[in-house]
């Protein structure tokens, strides 16, 4: 309740309350992630060594001995009953090489070949020797019980304190028609000394390994976090308003191409920040200028001319030539803030473009008869176009008094239609001084002015930025070409209404920038 309360006398009083942002929970740096993460890495591969090592051994030892039985077993399964003399030669090699004994019995349990490595004390010798039929049989009830055409299990030799393995398999007997079955047994030989060896060995690995990779991941990882950390601090110098510095990011492709785009960005952002001053500088210069002359010759009627009609009335025409001149001037600002934020909807129509020029021309008569201009228009056949009709007049209408402005003193502007395949090309060319090549991206900018121009321009600057825009709403191609000494030409091209072609012009609608360089023309 306390709090509604304040929060009550706050609104009352209108006083903004500004809660302080939450400190965020400091991090670690990067290079001490990456050195965890090795090094958690690390541990658990030596955490999955000894799992291995302490648990799963002698499973695998056993089942590693299962499978060298079983090959074994198939080795005497493919020459049974093909020839008997090579059948006894594999087995007895198969007894020696593998310290097994090998014993071949018909479907009646009764021997048919046994090899039997010399002191291997197996079960099956023994059986043989004393009561052949008895363990045999059980073997084979036990195999025919399976659901599978072999069997295996573990065996126990209590006088040596020892373990074995003993494998048996069906053989199908094709000359006889009848079964067979391979019968191996194997000792299994005490692994404990052996895996008390490994352990041992893995304790000092594991001490050597861990130590290795502390060293080793900490070197790695401050390789890896020091050109991050060099673009940071030069980021914290870009942020504190150094645009001169250069982001270096060397050693991996990825921080090299961030540091491309973070020099990218800076020149953008430089260029925002350089545009900004010039305009807040040209704004204010164009706003002081007639501010002061309607002060002055406010003054000049309230002091000199208030009662000399004909003064008075050229006075206060100078101050509503002046008041239209900061009216022009916010109308476009207003103009080009909408045309940037999107909020301006276009009318389409379908019109001539040869009747909108012509309607542009007469505009002009005035001009070319008092201050002796040679504005021509040169036509192609007519074309029908589909734009807003107001905005597209705006563009020529901007295209030629920017030609005005900055042609030559033989005062000559040509404007040229070109039917293309698919749209018409308008050029506004001029005269004049031309533009540079390092200029040339600029002059749709906002109140881009040539400052080796001597001319008394005549204008807000904001007339190009204003047509970038609406020709970018409507999705023409536009750009401009330049020859230092001989002129510039402004242009852009409309698609036809589709009502009139084919839809090629579909392909075409898409918005584009062209700057011609300053050595040849578009």
């Amino acid at each position: 309740m306390k709090r509604s309360g304040e929060e009550s006398r706050t609104a009352q009083t209108g006083q903004a309350v500004q809660t302080e942002p939450k400190p965020r929970k400091p991090r670690l740096a990067l290079r001490y992630y990456v050195w965890l993460y090795f090094i958690i890495f690390t541990v658990v591969i030596l955490a999955l060594i000894w799992v291995f090592q302490y648990f799963f051994l002698g499973r695998y030892y056993k089942a590693s001995k299962t499978r060298d039985m079983a090959k074994a077993a198939n080795k005497i399964i493919k020459v049974y009953g093909t020839d008997e003399e090579e059948l006894k030669n594999i087995c007895m090699r198969l007894a020696f090489e593998n310290n097994m004994c090998v014993v071949v019995t018909d479907s009646s349990g009764n021997r048919l070949i046994m090899a039997d490595n010399p002191g291997s004390g197996s079960k099956l010798s023994n059986d043989v020797h004393n009561n052949f039929s008895r363990y045999i049989l059980e073997l084979k009830a036990r195999l025919n019980r399976s659901s599978s055409d072999h069997y295996s299990e573990e065996v126990s030799y209590t006088d040596i304190n020892a373990q074995g393995l003993i494998y048996c398999a069906k053989v199908y007997d094709s000359s006889s028609e009848s079964q067979a079955y391979v019968f191996l047994e194997s000792s299994v030989e005490p692994i404990d000394s052996t895996a008390s060896i490994i352990r041992e060995q893995l304790i000092y690995i594991t001490v050597i390994i861990f130590e290795l990779a502390f060293v080793v991941t900490m070197f790695i990882s401050k390789r890896l976090s020091r050109p991050i950390t060099s673009v940071t601090n030069t980021a914290k110098q870009f942020a504190a308003g150094d645009y001169n510095v250069d982001f270096r990011g060397s050693g991996y492709r990825e921080v090299e191409e961030l540091s491309d785009v973070l020099n990218n960005a800076k020149s953008e952002i430089k260029k925002v920040s350089d545009l900004r001053r010039d305009l807040i500088a040209n704004i204010s210069h164009d706003l002081r200028t007639p501010l002061t002359m309607v002060k002055a010759y406010a003054e000049m009627i309230r002091d000199l001319s208030g009662d000399d009609p004909q003064k008075r009335t050229e006075h206060v025409q100078i101050i509503i030539d002046e008041a239209d001149r900061l009216s022009a001037l916010v109308n476009n600002l207003l103009e080009l803030s909408k045309l940037e934020s999107g909020n301006m909807e276009l009318e389409i129509t379908d019109f001539s473009i040869v009747d909108k020029i012509n309607d542009c021309m007469t505009r002009y008569i005035l001009l070319i008869e008092q201050n002796g201009y040679d504005i021509k228009y040169e036509p192609d056949e007519d074309r029908i176009i589909s734009a807003d009709i107001n905005k597209l007049d705006q563009v020529i209408y901007n295209f030629i008094n920017n030609a005005i402005n900055y042609t030559g003193d033989e005062k000559v502007i040509r404007i040229k239609q070109i039917n293309l395949e698919d749209c018409v090309r308008i050029e506004v060319t001029d005269n004049g001084s031309g533009i540079s090549k390092e200029m040339l991206p600029l002059v749709f900018d906002r109140y881009y002015r040539d400052a080796k121009v001597k001319r008394a321009v005549v204008g807000t600057g904001l007339g190009l930025s204003i047509c970038k825009e609406i020709l970018k709403k409507h999705g023409f191609a536009f750009g401009v070409s330049s020859v230092q000494g001989k002129g510039s030409t402004f242009w852009f091209e409309a698609p036809y209404a589709r009502t009139r072609t084919d839809n090629k012009a579909a392909g075409r609608l898409e918005s584009g920038l062209t700057y011609g360089g300053s050595d040849e023309k578009q």
